[in-house]
């Protein structure tokens, strides 16, 4: 598996090696040792979520605070998707810088997504089943969010924005400017 850190440090990208023969294909999509040796920190994950969803379904940017803060290695099962992260660390000098990536079935790409950061994505195929876990358990007291569109941020969600599926409580999410963080 080939690991590297994006311009946001403590996001990484995760290419894994796939094995195709006659019969299909075989990939290692996590070891935890290796993982942990890669990004240099100990992440255990204990919940294991997915989403099926169909073209223009937009989720995001969700994140969580305080002790309940979450990191999250994101895949897609099948579709492909744009997946964003948000780093939201007050001290960090890419605070309210994002980072893109698509993630397919095809490229068979991960993501890692440590705490800290909002997290959103984009459905770019007919349909998408994506994969997430995290190292930390949902607490809904403890969740906040930003709005998809905030102009602070400048997100090229790759669709036209007639073709979003929003849902009614990420459309009332406020900007980054008066999030609760």
């Amino acid at each position: 598996m080939v690991i590297s850190e994006t311009k946001l440090e403590g996001c990484f990208i995760l290419e894994p090696k796939v094995f195709y023969d006659q019969r299909g294909y075989f990939v290692e999509n996590y070891n935890q040792q290796a993982f942990n040796k890669a990004i240099g920190q100990n992440i255990l994950f204990v919940q294991d979520n997915e989403s099926l969803s169909s073209r223009g379904v937009l989720r995001g940017l969700h994140y969580q605070k305080g002790s309940f803060a979450q990191a999250k290695l994101v895949r897609v099962i099948k579709g492909t998707v744009l997946d964003i992260a948000v780093d939201l660390r007050k001290d960090s000098s890419t605070f309210g810088e994002y980072v893109s990536i698509e993630l397919s079935e095809d490229n068979k790409k991960q993501f890692f997504v440590p705490r800290g950061f909002a997290h959103g994505f984009i459905v770019l195929s007919e349909t998408a089943l994506f994969s997430y876990k995290c190292d930390n358990f949902y607490n809904k007291e403890s969740e906040g969010g930003i709005i998809y569109n905030d102009n602070s941020l400048n997100i090229d969600w790759k669709l036209k924005e007639h073709e979003f599926i929003i849902s009614e409580k990420d459309l009332v999410l406020p900007n980054l400017e008066n999030a609760s963080l």
